[in-house]
């Protein structure tokens, strides 16, 4: 099974989330399905079923490689180098 390599790496504690809402969205006028909030910068962006998607771009325009859901309820992470939940 494989396993994130980069999990160590992150700080801590987490990121403090810069914004409540993606705020690309906002810009746009567009409205975020879910929420996704990267774990080292603390960036929110909003998920691949969000018409921006702005949650991968973040993780492609910075390289940052790890982020978890921003839902209330839910916990998982995922390691978009690695391609698997953290």
């Amino acid at each position: 099974m494989k396993q994130c390599t980069h999990a160590d790496a992150l700080p801590h504690p987490e990121p403090v989330p810069l914004n409540d809402t993606c705020p690309e969205c906002l810009k746009l006028g567009q409205h975020p399905v879910q929420l996704r909030l990267c774990l080292d910068c603390g960036h929110i962006g909003c998920c691949d079923s969000s018409p921006g998607r702005h949650a991968t771009e973040h993780h492609k325009e910075s390289g940052h490689p790890i982020m978890r859901t921003f839902e209330p309820g839910e916990s998982w992470r995922w390691c978009f180098l690695d391609h698997v939940l953290v």
